[in-house]
């Protein structure tokens, strides 16, 4: 079975419980880390004067050949962190995208979210309106 499509999330809301463990995620950071003998990497994002970090698990993404500093995008699925403080991201798919224009990505990802917020509101009128009626 296929796992669900990752939904893009900011890395302040995976470490502030808005997605649970299992689900399938798109997120973004800068690499500040990489212990290849543990296989994990380290995401980091400034946002609202807070630096949010975010543990990458490499195995299925090796060989990753790191660049400290980078913007790296990451797809994979949440985990609970070992020692139960925080979560992990079990990888699938982590690219280098260095050179992107962040406030344009986080631009475009909430006008996504906006978009499938207003079609899920107008799919539920639609519905109601296609249901028959009773006869009077």
């Amino acid at each position: 079975m296929l796992p669900s499509p990752a939904v893009f999330h900011f890395l302040w809301e995976v470490n502030f419980g808005a997605v649970k463990e299992g689900d399938s995620v798109r997120t973004f950071g800068r690499l500040v880390s990489y212990q290849p003998e543990e296989s994990k990497a380290t995401l980091s994002i400034q946002h609202a004067a807070r630096q949010h970090q975010v543990v990458v698990q490499t195995t299925f993404v090796e060989p990753f050949d790191p660049i400290i500093g980078a913007q790296y995008i990451v797809l994979g699925e949440i985990e609970k962190a070992e020692g139960g403080d925080g979560v992990m991201v079990h990888a699938r798919v982590l690219n280098c995208v260095d050179g992107v224009n962040l406030a344009l990505l986080q631009r475009g990802v909430n006008e996504q979210r906006s978009y499938f917020r207003e079609r899920g509101e107008n799919k539920g009128d639609a519905t109601t309106a296609a249901q028959p009626r009773a006869p009077l």
